[in-house]
């Protein structure tokens, strides 16, 4: 931990030296809820958000913000190691290609509908708002990837070894249960003059609601259904390796982490609903992912359990630069040079892809050091090829 903010009704432990002063205003209205617990906790790739900060973790007392989970509600990472310990820039390239055909990236979805069996088990999906008046359109979103800072991304261990990474959400149906469950809280608040004034943007749900019990069911949904999307996504990346190649390669188990929810867990004894956006949970000995940017390291780490951080780390090295400001004050041609000095193969063609490039990311060895009391670095991966949206 950098250092304690002691002015507001809990502390603010911050695991960063400095914090744009929008992430700093809703830090603190974070920390003068009334139904805050204990602290709030702020990772060191921290930047502003909706409401609050990405890279905060928030435990409340019997309370859900949906606000506080973020509209990509499962957002998170997956990674493979295989069994190659070398490939050729001809090879990355024409696995690049494949990947590019099977899966869509942006706005695109599949062409046809998924298996059914791809897709969560275990919900009553009539009685679910969102979900059941999106279910069809969601069987064509699993396993696309999406576009702004989602992406797949081959990579070198230093283990020796060649990794796939992914990086994606629950697409279109996240942002759904997200904005329909947000209006919802807004409304009642303003019914219930609460003391959370709207423009903070954290309306809530008491947990003892029914509101609560639907979103929460709807958020877990997503959660599963962005990891069944990135496991369909790492599925038939590994065939672009297999007919690429045309070799007989294997692959570790999956390692998955999600960073956009909201669960029950225990910390200093107490039962309370952990929210965490842009954040990853980092208990003894779980293992986890954190990514750089397209032109810088990746790691796999180990969480160490630190309570004053709610068991949490970063979920990456944490946006810097907003997506137009990277636009206006990057240079092109150096973000570039940059990349391909390191021979990687990537996306940045023009200026409308700087929002995305390294010069918009906090340094990762900085967030890295940052967070030593959090996590323990297991691999360090450098980007060979990326594949964006």
């Amino acid at each position: 931990m950098k250092r304690v903010i002691s002015t507001e009704k809990v502390p603010i432990k911050l695991w960063l030296d400095e914090i744009e002063d929008g992430a700093l205003r809703q830090a603190k209205n974070l920390a003068n809820l009334p139904f805050i617990f204990k602290h709030l906790a702020i990772m060191p790739d921290a930047h502003e958000g909706y409401g609050m900060p990405i890279g905060g973790v928030l435990a409340t007392n019997n309370v859900v913000i949906p606000n506080a989970v973020g509209v990509d509600i499962g957002c998170g990472m997956c990674a493979v190691k295989t069994s190659l310990t070398n490939i050729d820039k001809l090879q990355l390239q024409s696995i690049v290609e494949l990947i590019k055909q099977r899966i869509p990236v942006g706005f695109k979805h599949q062409e046809k509908r998924q298996d059914d069996n791809l897709m969560p088990k275990g919900y009553l999906i009539d009685d679910m708002q969102v979900i059941k008046k999106e279910y069809n359109s969601a069987l064509k979103q699993i396993g696309t990837l999406g576009g702004g800072n989602h992406f797949i991304e081959i990579q070198k261990g230093d283990d020796g070894f060649i990794w796939i990474m992914i990086h994606s959400g629950s697409r279109n149906l996240g942002k759904k249960v997200a904005d329909y469950y947000n209006k919802i809280a807004v409304k009642l608040n303003e019914m219930w003059f609460s003391q959370v004034e709207k423009a903070k943007e954290l309306a809530f749900f008491p947990i003892q609601t029914k509101e609560a019990k639907e979103y929460f069911d709807e958020m877990s949904y997503c959660v599963e259904f962005a990891l069944s999307n990135r496991r369909l996504m790492m599925e038939n990346a590994k065939g672009c390796f297999q007919d690429s190649l045309n070799l007989s390669i294997e692959f570790a188990p999956i390692i998955n982490i999600a960073h956009n929810y909201a669960r029950w867990e225990n910390h200093f004894n107490t039962d309370v609903i952990v929210h965490r956006k842009g954040a990853t949970s980092a208990k003894v000995g779980e293992i986890g992912i954190i990514p750089g940017s397209q032109g810088t390291k990746s790691y796999i780490v180990e969480g160490i359990g630190n309570a004053d951080s709610f068991m949490s780390c970063s979920h990456g090295a944490g946006r810097k630069m907003g997506r137009k400001q990277a636009q206006r004050e990057l240079n092109l041609e150096n973000e570039i040079q940059a990349m391909e000095k390191q021979g990687i193969i990537h996306n940045i063609k023009s200026v409308s892809d700087l929002d995305e490039a390294s010069g918009a990311y906090k340094d990762i060895d900085i967030v890295m050091e940052n967070q030593k009391d959090l996590v323990r670095i297991l691999v360090g991966l450098k980007p060979l090829a990326v594949v964006k949206g």
